[in-house]
């Protein structure tokens, strides 16, 4: 699988040295895997100059915001991952939901300029990628792009977003602002479940050599990255709810496909916590539930297709969420009448408050951790994980979108409390399945007609990926990506300002 990013040595001498010079020149620092894991272990020079730094800037130290650990003001590093508590006020369910906040990251405001570093990061310390002259082509349905023009920025390097028109203006405008050249925003067809289209576009972007394509679909570093730096951030969060509630279980880890980077925490936790690893899909496109198709607007978590780096026959659960409820409790929480509905029924004020965090898919992984909590009848002490992928600031025009679609008269009290009660307190535990071994091989099965037949993986490596031993295999690569990432510190000259 030597084209995508499991090379273990330097395959490019001439690019490395290339890239060496560039990071010398431009006085970049790349952060190791471990320490984007555990940033207290980062240098105390670094975290020193770290603190004038704006975390909105292309500045090569943000490289060391690229974690779980941000405070709320994006500058200050905490001990515990923000994140919040969600209880029954809001959930319905007794059991707590734990919900890690994505936009605590720096630039992007999204957990997926971690995916894009876990992605480019290999490719600089092995000669894959000359930032002097290649373009890194980022194919994505919103964030992970952005993150990629953000990384590759402050590598000093071009970075061309792929993504379908029809996402929200907001992430067009961003991607406008930090683009070299307004070439590099590639608009293909379709929405959230045009992936195909994404990597068509990619095939043709391709045929030139000084294009490098970041596919994040079946990209392992984006697997790995979230393996160690999301699984152990969740872990943190949850020991210290556990400290405050010793009797607290995490039964469940929970997230939207996407690209499947995300799950890869699932593994961490199963192995730490015995906990399920749930993987949720739009009820519009049930693709892993039903073998299915069709357009949604849970934007972030691009389907009809099985994702290269999703660990399929690790995964418990699969459940469907329609955007029906994720468009419409996306109005509830981020309007005042919809506020104001949610503090009659006693939500706490943190929690109010908390809820601009919530995305669309954001949103969906909520719902889903309800459905969930239901189905398998999770109480006071049962804990639900997942994450907040980005906030609410990328969707604003998708509410009012949402609003003209859903409430012609206007929305008001009495339109939220029915929305809360049909997307909430009334969700049931449909759409859901438990996946036998006949069902995990079924949904690793329709991997094949995209990655065989449509993008040339060979049979024997997509087979690879059924045993267990594969996927525990790559974790030994992270320890060698580290000892790279250090070498390459030195060859640049940069280890000494750590």
């Amino acid at each position: 699988m030597t084209t995508l990013g499991l090379e273990r040595e330097v395959v490019g001498r001439e690019v490395y040295d290339r890239a060496a010079a560039r990071f010398r020149e431009a006085r970049i620092l790349l952060p190791t895997f471990a320490e984007l894991a555990n940033p207290e272990t980062m240098p105390e020079g670094v975290r020193a100059r770290l603190g004038a730094i704006d975390p909105e800037d292309a500045d090569p130290l943000n490289l060391f915001r690229v974690h779980w650990f941000n405070g709320s003001d994006r500058r200050e590093q905490v001990p515990v991952p923000e994140h919040m508590i969600l209880t029954e006020e809001l959930t319905g369910v007794p059991a707590r939901i734990l919900v890690l906040l994505g936009d605590r990251f720096p630039m992007i405001g999204a957990h997926k300029v971690l995916a894009a570093y876990g992605c480019l990061a290999p490719r600089i310390v092995t000669g894959q990628f000359d930032p002097t002259a290649d373009r890194a082509v980022w194919p994505s349905t919103g964030n992970y792009c952005r993150g990629g023009v953000a990384i590759s920025r402050i590598m000093g390097c071009r970075g061309v977003a792929v993504l379908p028109r029809g996402m929200s203006r907001e992430r067009f405008e961003w991607l406008e602002r930090w683009v070299s050249d307004p070439g590099d925003i590639v608009r293909t067809p379709g929405t959230e479940s045009n992936v195909k289209e994404i990597y068509d576009r990619c095939a043709e972007l391709a045929r030139d050599p000084r294009n490098a394509i970041f596919n994040q679909f079946s990209e392992f570093g984006n697997h790995l990255v979230h393996l160690l730096c999301t699984g152990r951030a969740v872990d943190v969060a949850f020991e210290s709810f556990r400290a405050r509630e010793p009797g607290a279980r995490l039964r469940a880890f929970v997230s939207a496909t996407g690209s499947a980077g995300t799950l890869a925490a699932g593994d961490h936790l199963k192995e730490r916590h015995g906990s399920m690893t749930v993987a949720v899909e739009a009820l519009e496109c049930p693709t892993m539930l039903y073998n299915g198709y069709g357009e949604h607007n849970i934007q972030g978590i691009g389907d009809k297709h099985i994702p290269l780096i999703h660990n399929v026959t690790n995964t418990d659960v699969v459940t469907a969420v329609s955007d029906r409820a994720t468009d419409r409790l996306g109005v509830v929480f981020n309007t005042s009448p919809g506020r104001r509905q949610l503090a009659s029924r006693k939500v706490p004020g943190d929690i109010l408050d908390g809820l601009t965090s919530f995305g669309l898919s954001s949103i969906c992984n909520v719902v889903a951790s309800i459905k969930v909590a239901k189905r398998f009848g999770f109480g006071p002490e049962d804990v639900v994980a997942t994450v907040a992928t980005d906030g609410f600031a990328m969707y604003g025009s998708e509410m009012d979108k949402a609003v003209a679609a859903y409430y012609p008269d206007g929305f008001d009290e009495a339109a939220a409390e029915r929305t809360f009660a049909e997307h909430v307190l009334e969700a049931t535990d449909d759409n859901l399945l438990e996946l036998s071994a006949t069902e995990r091989d079924r949904i690793f099965n329709l991997g094949y007609f995209t990655w065989v037949e449509q993008q040339g993986i060979p049979l024997e490596d997509f087979e690879r990926r059924r045993s267990q031993s594969f996927w525990r295999g790559l974790r030994d690569l992270i320890p060698v990506w580290d000892g790279m990432i250090a070498e390459f510190n030195d060859r640049t000259g940069m280890s000494a300002r750590r």
